[in-house]
């Protein structure tokens, strides 16, 4: 989310191609879960793919469009909040099968780095903890837009995703099918669609 004016290759540093002018964000940010959605999907039976969300989690973030290095940006979920939709599969996904949300009630992501891509494109670095193990994850986020509101509040908007391998925290629980092949994928992909408020 941090905004790199600078792409670093493996023999040279290049300019990136020019982008947004987006100075006016620099300062700190409240993710507004009211108006966010922290989602995943995975695939399901080997045919289609079960989606849900977080319905309960806090975010800030920190961005600099001045010196892109400084931006940050961390989130917390509380794991018991899942919803995809169907009461008795979210009861599962909070035993010991899977989140174990009585003993491991948060999910956390604290970013490391980030990058601008290209126009309204960047790439954020990050420490993912699930399950009490830490893991690094790329998200992909686009810039999608600020504002001001009814209110009087400056907003701004990113979407980004990111896939993680499940079993890489402990989310190791399966069944094979009749047919071949497992229960539940190994890949999940995680999904935000973001709007944050900027602190007075």
């Amino acid at each position: 989310m941090g905004l790199f004016n600078r792409i670093k290759t493996a023999t040279a540093v290049v300019e990136a191609p020019a982008g947004p002018d987006l100075a006016h964000l620099t300062g700190d940010w409240t993710i507004d879960t009211a108006h966010s959605e922290v989602g995943f999907s995975v695939r399901h039976a080997m045919v289609t793919n079960v989606k849900g969300r977080f319905t309960d989690y806090d975010g800030k973030l920190h961005l600099d469009g001045t010196t892109p290095g400084n931006s940050s940006a961390e989130l917390v979920i509380k794991v018991a909040s899942i919803d995809t939709n169907q009461a008795q599969r979210d009861e599962h996904l909070r035993t010991g099968d899977f989140f174990a949300v009585d003993t491991h009630p948060e999910i956390r992501f604290r970013s490391t780095s980030a990058e601008r891509l290209r126009g309204d494109s960047y790439r954020m670095t990050g420490d993912l903890t699930i399950k009490g193990t830490t893991r690094p994850i790329v998200l992909d986020l686009d810039y999608t837009g600020s504002a001001t509101d009814a209110y009087g509040a400056a907003r701004v908007g990113f979407e980004g995703t990111a896939v993680v391998d499940r079993s890489d925290f402990g989310l190791s629980y399966n069944a094979a099918l009749e047919t071949g092949g497992v229960l539940i994928g190994e890949k999940v992909k995680l999904s935000f669609d973001i709007s944050a408020v900027k602190a007075a």
